[in-house]
């Protein structure tokens, strides 16, 4: 192409773009950084503070404390006062920051990117290839910020809006009901629903055996003892006569979702419900062009989609695939009615029975 047929003003555009995701790229790793050496924590209620007094806090080296403070704050991620070459994390940017577990924490969603180039070399390795790669083959920082970053949301809005929204469901675990999580990780849904319903019984079952070991010691933890967990795949876990099962965020993960949700149907007793929790998506790649969509195909490229492509069938769903392509799985795996019964920002809930 010649210069005469080239717009420099777009040049320019995009290169601008550019520098704004790598200071985005440099102050994410910085946040990181920040909660892991417990900076963020050291600084939440302490007003105003020079990088001195934050040394003295956190045992922190000044120097490097200073150069961290200036990236931060020309983030926004910290208030910089000149004035009194001071520096503060008010109460707002210390829940997204700082506050581990509420809804508006973002650690885990940032842990999660670091997690990713943590591997970087077998990620490229996997995109080039067309082959798939095992959920066990990523970082151990992945599963845990995976965790860590849905926690808070299942907390927000698991038993207080999305169980009551599913008809019927809430009074059979209330009154005694058998459930099966699947897909359940680090298990923090399957101890949650534990904990609230002591009168039902819950079996949390994951084909990752690290992780049902974690969700073992969290239910240990938590005191439970209405609460099982299992390492199986989610087209053949043992077990039948639930009256209901979940899966949160991982269905798209599976390489065969059809026969996970099939089996799911078989093992319901005919009055079962079964929750379905996926990221929030539209049907059709333009209703995904926002920030949240660039996220879950991100992470869909680097994770979900190749965790699917190393199991059989690797139908490769995709973190994105929008409630009309998972009502065609449903349906497909026998299931007659879909209804969307809840939403947040970031996911969808769908009741399937029939």
């Amino acid at each position: 192409m010649s210069e005469e047929q080239i717009d420099f003003a777009k040049v320019e555009e995009m290169a601008g773009k550019i520098v704004g995701d790598v200071a985005g790229a440099v102050s994410l790793f910085m946040a990181y950084m920040g909660d892991q050496a417990g900076v963020f924590d050291a600084m939440d209620g302490e007003g105003p503070m020079t990088c001195q007094q934050l040394a003295d806090k956190t045992g922190l080296n000044p120097k490097y404390l200073h150069e961290w403070l200036g990236s931060v704050s020309a983030a926004g991620y910290v208030d910089f006062h000149p004035d009194s070459e001071t520096f503060e994390l008010p109460p707002e940017k210390a829940l997204v920051m700082a506050r581990e577990g509420q809804p508006a924490c973002m650690q885990g969603f940032i842990q999660a990117i670091v997690a990713q180039f943590e591997t970087h070399e077998k990620a490229v390795e996997t995109f080039k290839s067309g082959e798939g790669r095992d959920w066990s083959d990523h970082s151990p920082c992945l599963f845990c910020s995976t965790d860590r970053f849905f926690r808070p949301g299942y907390q927000a809005h698991l038993i207080d809006e999305w169980l009551p929204a599913l008809d019927g469901v809430k009074e059979k675990l209330e009154a005694g009901a058998r459930v099966a999580d699947i897909g359940c990780g680090y298990g923090s849904s399957t101890v949650m629903m534990a904990q609230r319903f002591p009168n039902s019984t819950f079996v949390g079952i994951d084909f990752h055996e690290p992780s049902i070991e974690k969700a073992r010691e969290q239910a240990r933890e938590a005191g439970v003892s209405n609460v099982s967990f299992e390492v199986a795949r989610a087209q053949d876990y043992s077990g039948n006569d639930f009256d209901f099962a979940c899966i949160f965020d991982a269905l798209h993960d599976m390489g065969d979702p059809v026969g996970a949700a099939r089996h799911i149907r078989e093992t319901l007793k005919d009055d079962g419900t079964f929750m379905l929790v996926e990221p929030m998506a539209g049907d059709s790649m333009a209703a995904n062009m926002h920030p949240l969509g660039q996220i879950f195909y991100g992470f869909s490229t680097v994770a979900c989609t190749p965790a699917s492509l190393a199991q059989e069938v690797g139908l490769g769903l995709g973190a994105q695939a929008g409630q009309a392509r998972l009502t065609e799985v449903l349906n497909e795996a026998g299931f007659a009615k879909v209804r969307r019964a809840a939403e947040t920002p970031t996911n969808m809930v769908l009741e399937v029975t029939g």
